[in-house]
């Protein structure tokens, strides 16, 4: 079952819609998507045409298969420079098992990035969740209680206040296996399936295989100062012509 408070129920043909557009978008056929997530075609139909509801797992995995984030596929894309999120406004994945992923971030032009906070009740297994594109990246932080946390098949338990990072191009499960609610935070940078970051094509973004522009060439493109090396030389010579005339006036002084 999937919950968006922001939208009192995302329905599910306009979920199945989404998923759909976004399939098409990168010319995959649902067999060919099936092969990608281990969903059958059938259930992938199914979920396209909002005759079913998705857990939050096999939403996950749908969106790791189209090489994108369940915030991607819940949300609708802003693009302007400051984005405030009340909780009403937040996007909330309900799993039937109980578990739930609120959703903090927004979902940007051409960004694959997803911050996210997880809630697993007492004895609750969340799942396996599959590998994503190479270069992924994962950055988790507890909140509270106690996580059991698998990186393809090597478990790792955390507490709160605990951190790890881990390559997001794996296999990974997470569970409670203590008895109090646990709570986690956690930031996942999408990459690209040849390698690099996942960036879209839509307003603002780049082609996935065009190489990404360097830090400078970014600063640059949206910028009108000049690129950083270039500037500091500038100021290095205004800085140097100054003190040289500060030089001159004071030995011509009596």
């Amino acid at each position: 079952m999937v919950e968006t408070p922001r939208a009192r129920g995302l329905d599910l043909a306009t979920l199945g819609g989404r998923i759909r557009t976004e399939r098409r978008r990168r010319g995959l056929s649902l067999q060919e998507l099936e092969a990608r997530t281990g969903v059958s075609r059938s259930m992938l139909s199914e979920v396209e045409r909002g005759g079913k509801a998705p857990t939050v797992l096999v939403l996950d995995r749908i969106a790791t298969g189209l090489d994108t984030s369940i915030a991607r596929l819940l949300g609708d894309e802003r693009a302007t420079r400051v984005i405030v999120l009340r909780r009403p406004e937040q996007d909330l994945a309900v799993d039937p098992s109980g578990w739930e992923r609120r959703i903090l971030s927004p979902v940007l032009p051409g960004v694959e990035f997803e911050l996210m906070r997880t809630t697993i009740p007492p004895g609750v297994d969340a799942g396996d969740f599959a590998p994503h594109a190479p270069g992924s990246r994962e950055y988790l932080a507890m909140e509270r209680g106690r996580l059991r946390l698998t990186i393809d098949g090597v478990p790792y338990t955390l507490g709160p206040g605990d951190s790890i990072y881990y390559a997001g191009d794996c296999w990974h499960a997470f569970a409670n296996p203590g008895r109090a609610t646990c709570v986690y935070y956690l930031a996942m940078e999408l990459g690209h399936p040849e390698g690099g970051f996942a960036v879209w094509p839509g307003e603002g973004a780049t082609p996935p295989h065009t190489p990404r522009p360097t830090l400078v060439a970014r600063l640059s493109a949206h910028s009108s100062l000049p690129p950083p090396r270039s500037g500091l030389r500038r100021q290095s010579r205004r800085s140097n012509t100054a003190f040289a005339d500060r030089s001159r006036r004071t030995r011509r002084r009596p």
